[in-house]
């Protein structure tokens, strides 16, 4: 057993942040041979982490189903339960991650607001 999920996120995020690892990236395509569709392809391919966190919410669903499929007493069950805890907690991260992004992004805007009301020249 594997978690996709994860590895999946990992891999979108090699794309989304222009990260160069190209052994992490090689591990996460081994990870998911055979398993590249629905939501984890979606989180694999994504461009975006507005992309990443559709599929992801997409996908803790997915997996919300499997673990309450899976009895009890399945040798699997305590591994699911555990993905699902691990897989929630990339979505909040991923969240964070987002909006970091936003802020960063609308502080720029202020920075430039604010240098044009100190040096207001007219180009």
């Amino acid at each position: 057993m594997t978690c996709h999920e994860i590895e999946a996120l990992r891999l979108g995020l090699t794309t989304v942040l222009g990260t160069t690892d190209r052994a992490a990236e090689e591990h996460a395509r081994q990870e998911l041979e055979g398993h590249m569709e629905g939501p984890i392809a979606g989180m694999a391919d994504a461009e975006s982490l507005d992309e990443l966190q559709r599929h992801l919410d997409a996908a803790l669903v997915d997996l919300e189903e499997l673990v309450a499929e899976t009895d009890a007493d399945d040798p699997a069950y305590d591994y699911r339960r555990g993905r699902l805890v691990a897989v929630r907690d990339a979505e909040r991260s991923l969240a964070r991650l987002a909006t970091l992004g936003e802020t960063f992004f609308d502080d720029l805007g202020e920075t430039h607001d604010s240098l044009h009301d100190a040096f207001p020249v007219e180009e």
